[in-house]
């Protein structure tokens, strides 16, 4: 048993010899093969992220008012403070809203005439002690209800007149002010659009969208395979496409908890702060890659990763010997890759040149 062991062992030996030695002998002879410089310089381990320029609020600007757009005060791009008027709605009620308003007030106001004679009444009963307190306690209360009713049919029919009324709270306008400060980003209406209003039951009709300008970030997706490298304050590197000749700077805010799907493919949402634009001017909706750094080396010994052999937890080049001449295969410790190029840690240095063969031909 020993004995074809060792057998077993020679014979892989001389077919390993043979191998290398036939590969070098035949393409030494031929010279079909580049010599390829081991060099310095940097290499730099990044993920990719595709997305888009946004500011990181907007606000969707819409009226508490149904009617019409009367007037409308901004353009898009303006700046607004504050409190500026933005635009104003016309009501458009219908007859029917007319009539059913001017009816519950008088109807309100009845009911407030009713209460009051009652209340005098039963306050000259309470006065002579012949009516008890929580009688007289309650008679005022209907009073009271009643006053306020009539005060809310008078407001609700003032707003479906004019579109403005004055109500204990303050007052209500038919112009619509800005709620904050900003860049106009879009209009959705013109003058004699009409418009629903927002309240508990329907969202409303958007008419301006706001945006702070000055606050804009990146938000787009990275693979899966790259996400388990990253973590939130890393460096970002952003490249925009309308300004391909300058780089703007940001750092990874936030990454998703949870995948989706985009084109068949597994991608998780990132969203980058941007910190530094110099003198660009970013506007909402560029497109932009961002490369978040992973790991960096400068001025270290690399190779292209092409021209390494990996075998199981092992790697190899080919290289040829000053003094012979010959290809030789050696093993070589790499660190970090970025997919083109490769460090090397041990094995080979500078002086040596590495075998790069011509792609094989496919019969």
């Amino acid at each position: 048993m020993k004995k074809v062991t060792a057998i077993g062992i020679v014979l892989i030996l001389i077919a390993a010899i043979v191998f290398f030695g036939f590969r070098g002998k035949s393409a030494d002879n031929d010279g079909n093969y580049k010599l390829i410089d081991v060099t310095r310089g940097d290499i730099i381990d990044k993920a990719v992220a595709v997305g888009e320029i946004e500011p990181e609020k907007e606000i969707g600007v819409k009226s508490h008012l149904a009617g019409v757009i009367s007037r409308m005060f901004v353009e898009e791009n303006d700046e607004v403070e504050v409190g500026d008027s933005l635009f104003e709605v016309a009501p458009q009620p219908t007859p029917d809203q007319i009539v059913n308003a001017e009816l519950a007030l008088q109807e309100a106001q009845v009911i407030f005439r009713n209460t009051q004679a009652d209340y005098e009444r039963k306050k000259e009963l309470y006065d002579k002690k012949l009516l008890s307190q929580s009688e007289y306690d309650n008679a005022k209360k209907n009073v009271d209800v009643a006053r306020l009713s009539v005060q809310r049919r008078k407001e609700a029919l003032s707003l479906l007149r004019e579109g403005k009324t004055m109500t204990s709270s303050g007052a209500i306008e038919s112009v619509i002010l800005a709620p904050v400060a900003g860049t106009v980003l879009a209009r959705y209406a013109e003058e004699g659009d009409p418009v629903e209003p927002m309240t508990s039951y329907q969202p409303g009709t958007p008419i301006i969208i706001l945006a702070d300008m000055q606050n804009l970030v990146f938000r787009g997706t990275v693979d899966e395979i790259d996400v388990g490298k990253l973590y939130e304050g890393m460096d970002v590197f952003l490249k925009v496409g309308a300004l391909s000749s300058d780089t703007v700077t940001g750092r990874l805010t936030r990454i998703a908890s949870k995948a989706r799907k985009e084109d068949q493919t597994t991608v998780f949402d990132v969203e980058i702060e941007i910190e530094q634009t110099g003198e660009n001017v970013l506007r909402a909706g560029y497109s932009a890659t961002a490369e978040i750094i992973i790991n960096e080396k400068h001025d270290i010994l690399m190779i292209p990763e092409r021209l390494v052999t990996f075998e199981d937890d092992s790697t190899f080049v080919d290289i040829k010997d000053s003094a012979s001449g010959e290809i030789q295969t050696i093993p070589i410790e790499v660190g970090l890759s970025d997919g083109l190029n490769i460090e090397v840690l041990a094995g080979i240095d500078s002086s040596q040149k590495i075998i790069e063969y011509p792609p094989r031909e496919i019969e």
